[in-house]
């Protein structure tokens, strides 16, 4: 198994000032923020970074600065991916992938590919990448459920697919795939709310989106999980469980940015077509803030 990937990885939001360019400054700082505070890896653009309203130059500043800041401490994921098979490929090519450790590259949205589609899109990007790659199954976003099945096989036939991000908020698909996976192959959650049942049925850890407002917490959680530890990773997880509700009430990263603003770590703006958390729950989450 790929230790790197073990406890929790961090799915990065991109600061944005009020002019809507990118705030590098908050950016290293939320990346420091996370590293001081035990988190074992970080997740460069991806859905919570709002990956579909950055640039292609952004996109190479953003990997820029989260490098720098890094400076080799934890591995680094990079979201790679999209519906257009093509471009995906021409993207991991494209891309100088030397300071990246994997590929987190997303299952086809829109389109609503077969499972013998999903299959192939993925042969097709695990043969063309130079390096790991973990799937993201996410279908409240895409649309289209990667079946257990469909990753099983993937896991079998390609040495260098890895993981997968497992997103359907659905815990018997969870127990399907830890059930029949090959033994190497790691089974991350995708989804917060769930983390701590997978990692103690035995998935790998989480790629996280509050766990970034709260690494010292979150991942600690996700580490007793490991150890098997169960009552006191419910401890933490029962502190944590109503924040985790609130920054998933509106969409995501609208959320998560509302807590880096109650902490002052970043800005709460968001790309449209997203908008900033409401009045009403900036306050819960304020609340929360300054009662943790």
């Amino acid at each position: 198994m790929n230790n790197k990937f073990l406890g929790t990885g961090v799915a990065l939001v991109t600061p944005f000032k009020s002019n809507l360019s990118i705030d590098h400054d908050a950016l290293a700082n939320i990346v420091n923020f996370n590293i001081k505070n035990g988190v074992e890896y970080l997740v460069i653009c991806g859905t919570t970074g709002e990956s579909v309203t950055i640039s292609k130059q952004e996109k190479k500043d953003i990997i820029a600065t989260i490098t720098r800041a890094n400076n080799g401490r934890v591995p680094m994921v990079l979201g790679i991916g999209g519906n257009n098979t093509m471009q995906v490929i021409e993207e991991i090519k494209s891309t100088d992938l030397s300071e990246i450790d994997a590929i987190l590259s997303v299952s086809p949205y829109y389109s609503k590919p077969t499972q013998e589609g999903l299959y192939q899109h993925f042969k097709a990007i695990s043969e063309a990448s130079p390096i790991d790659v973990i799937l993201y199954n996410v279908p409240g976003r895409t649309s289209k459920n990667m079946e257990a099945a469909t990753t099983l096989r993937l896991a079998n036939d390609f040495e260098n697919i890895i993981a997968i991000k497992e997103a359907g908020n659905n815990m018997a698909q969870y127990l399907e795939l830890l059930k029949n996976k090959p033994e190497d192959f790691m089974v991350i959650s995708g989804d917060d709310d769930l983390a701590l049942g997978v990692v103690l049925a035995g998935g790998s850890g989480v790629i996280s989106v509050i766990g970034q407002g709260f690494p010292k917490e979150f991942s600690e959680m996700i580490r007793l999980g490991l150890r098997g530890n169960a009552k006191e990773a419910y401890r933490l997880h029962y502190k944590l469980m109503d924040v985790i509700g609130y920054i998933f009430e509106e969409n995501n990263p609208a959320g998560i940015k509302a807590v880096f603003e109650a902490l002052k770590l970043c800005d709460d703006t968001v790309r449209l077509p997203l908008v900033p958390a409401s009045n009403n729950l900036k306050k819960k989450i304020q609340h929360f803030v300054n009662a943790f």
